[in-house]
């Protein structure tokens, strides 16, 4: 049996434009190295086409906050270097890897993990899997620095890294191993509807 920690892993948390198919207006990426949770890295992006009132209403990123941002060109080369771990973790994860998959054309996505599939999973019977009512429930955003706010990449980043090691450090006695992280069902959505908006 393998120990979690035996891998790097990044958590990655991307807003976008409310079009379809969404654009990427922010993105960060939070570190674990040796089960560690380390700083987070974040970019604010200039979309090809604007941010729409729905999307605005969620994460509150205007137009004028990225219209001297860099467009991604710009950023691609830091961004894979952010993305170089051996393990991607995400909270509803097909959202956040289409989007990249989509702006860096020929990138290889590592392994996946869902920390959406991975709390149906562990937490049976929660109120909510949707990452604000988790946050409520485990109180994963104690202690966060002020000004940080969901729906934002890095809060989002940061307390998705939190459930996540959460997740994996509390199941009954015992952490659970790489090949128990592994046994997790198939991708599906969080039933809502409207997370490809973001």
């Amino acid at each position: 049996m393998s120990d979690w920690t035996n891998l790097n892993y990044v958590v990655v948390d991307v807003e976008g434009n409310g079009q379809q198919p969404p654009d990427l207006v922010e993105l960060a990426a939070v570190p674990i190295t040796d089960g560690v949770i380390g700083s987070p890295v974040s970019w604010l992006v200039q979309p090809e086409t604007p941010i729409t009132p729905i999307a605005l209403r969620i994460h509150g990123i205007t137009n004028a906050m990225v219209s001297s941002a860099p467009d991604f060109g710009t950023i691609a080369a830091e961004v894979r270097d952010a993305l170089d771990m051996d393990c991607l973790i995400a909270h509803n994860a097909h959202v956040d890897v289409g989007v990249l998959q989509r702006k860096l054309g020929e990138w290889e996505c590592p392994e996946v993990l869902d920390t959406l599939k991975l709390a149906r999973r562990l937490l049976p019977g929660a109120d909510s899997y949707k990452l604000g009512g988790l946050v409520t429930t485990l109180k994963l955003a104690d202690g966060l620095p002020d000004g940080l706010t969901l729906h934002r990449a890095t809060y989002d980043a940061l307390v998705t890294a939190r459930l996540f090691v959460r997740l994996v450090e509390g199941s009954d006695t015992r952490p659970l191993t790489l090949e128990e992280l592994r046994n997790t069902p198939a991708a599906r959505d969080d039933g809502n509807g409207t997370a490809a908006l973001f």
